[in-house]
C-alpha cells in the first residue's frame, strides 16, 4: 500500500489545474523551490515519474496526470468529511467567493442577494471577471463558483475535472435603431440582415459564434464596424444609428424600450448558455451548496 501525504496529492492537483510549478506557488503562497521539492517527495512516494521537463518548466507525466485526477476524489471525501462536520457544530457559515461576468451579473445578482439574506451566516464576495468562453474553468481554481457563458451547441471548454451546474439559455435578438426599415418587426430572416453594418462582441464570444453561422449561411462575411465586450456600449451604438447588433434577450431587453428595437432572428437557433462553475471539493461545502441552489431557483424565475 503506498502511503501519500494528502497535502502532496493537493500540490500535484494544482500543478495539472495551473499548468506551471510558478503558478502553483504564487497560488499557494509557496516558493517555486518548495513547491518542486513537495513533488519530488511525492513523486518517491508514488515510486514512477510524476512529472517531466518540456522546455524551461514542467509537465504531468501519464502516471501524473492519473494520480492528480485521484487526487482530486481525495480532496473531495475531505471536503465532504469537513462540510459535514461544520453543519454538525454550526449551520451554514462561512464566505464564499462568485465570480461572475457583467450581464449574467445584471442578469442574476440583484436577485440572488436578495435570496441571500436568508442566510447571514454566509459572506458573499462578488468578483466581476469577464473573459472568453475557455477561459471561465480555469478561475474555478482561484474562486468557489464561476459564473460562465458558451455557445448554444458548443462543448464545454476548459472545464475538465469541474463540476457544471447549468443555470439557463438566454436567447439573442437582433437589436435594431428605433428609426431602422426592420424596427417594426418581431421577427426577421437572415437574408434580411447580411448586408448590415454590425457591432460585435470579440471573435472568441459565444455572441459571435452566431454572426459566423449567419455568415456561413450566406456565403457573405459580416461587416462589423466595432467591437467591445461592454454590452452597454453596444447597445449606445446600436441606438445612435451605428450598426445592429446581436444582444441577450433578457439582459438588452429592460433598456430597449425607447431607445432600440429587438427582434427575433428566424432560421437560426441563436442563444448563450449560462453556467457556475465550481471545483468537485468546494460543491460540497454547505455554503458554496447553498449559493448554487440560489443560483439556480434565481435562474429558473428568470427565465420563467
Amino acid at each position: 500500500m503506498v502511503d501519500f501525504d494528502v497535502q502532496l496529492l493537493a500540490v500535484l492537483r494544482e500543478l495539472a489545474d495551473r499548468g506551471s510549478v510558478t503558478a502553483v506557488a504564487e497560488a499557494t503562497h509557496r516558493t517555486p523551490s518548495a513547491v518542486s521539492q513537495q513533488l519530488r517527495t511525492l513523486q518517491r512516494q508514488a515510486g514512477v515519474p510524476l512529472v517531466e521537463r518540456r522546455g524551461r518548466g514542467v509537465c504531468l507525466t501519464e502516471d501524473g496526470r492519473v494520480l492528480a485526477g485521484l487526487a482530486t476524489g481525495v480532496a473531495t471525501a475531505v471536503a465532504a468529511v469537513d462540510a459535514a462536520w461544520r453543519e454538525h457544530l454550526g449551520g451554514t457559515i462561512g464566505q464564499v467567493d462568485l465570480a461572475i461576468f457583467p450581464s449574467a451579473a445584471e442578469l442574476l445578482l440583484p436577485g440572488l442577494l436578495s435570496r441571500m439574506r436568508e442566510h447571514p451566516g454566509i459572506e458573499l464576495v462578488l468578483v466581476d471577471v469577464d473573459v472568453s468562453e475557455d477561459e471561465f474553468g480555469p478561475l474555478a481554481a482561484d474562486h468557489d463558483v464561476v459564473v460562465g457563458h458558451r455557445p448554444d451547441g458548443a462543448p464545454p471548454a476548459g472545464r475538465a475535472g469541474l463540476r457544471t451546474f447549468p443555470l439557463l439559455r438566454e436567447p439573442l435578438d437582433v437589436a435594431f435603431p428605433t428609426d431602422h426599415p426592420l424596427a417594426g418587426r418581431r421577427r426577421v430572416a437572415i437574408d434580411d440582415v447580411v448586408g448590415e453594418t454590425w457591432i460585435g462582441v470579440p471573435e472568441s464570444y459565444p455572441i459571435d459564434r452566431v454572426l459566423t453561422a449567419l455568415a456561413a449561411a450566406t456565403d457573405t462575411p459580416p461587416s462589423v464596424a466595432f467591437r467591445t465586450i461592454h454590452l452597454p456600449l453596444i447597445e449606445n451604438l446600436v441606438a445612435a444609428g451605428h450598426g445592429i447588433a446581436l444582444v441577450p434577450r433578457w439582459t438588452s431587453g429592460t433598456r430597449a424600450p425607447g431607445r432600440f428595437h429587438l427582434a427575433e432572428l428566424a432560421d437560426v437557433r441563436a442563444g448563450r448558455r449560462i453556467d457556475a462553475l465550481v471545483r468537485p471539493d468546494r460543491a460540497v461545502r454547505p455554503g458554496v451548496r447553498t449559493v448554487l441552489e440560489a443560483l439556480v431557483a434565481e435562474a429558473h424565475d428568470v427565465t420563467a
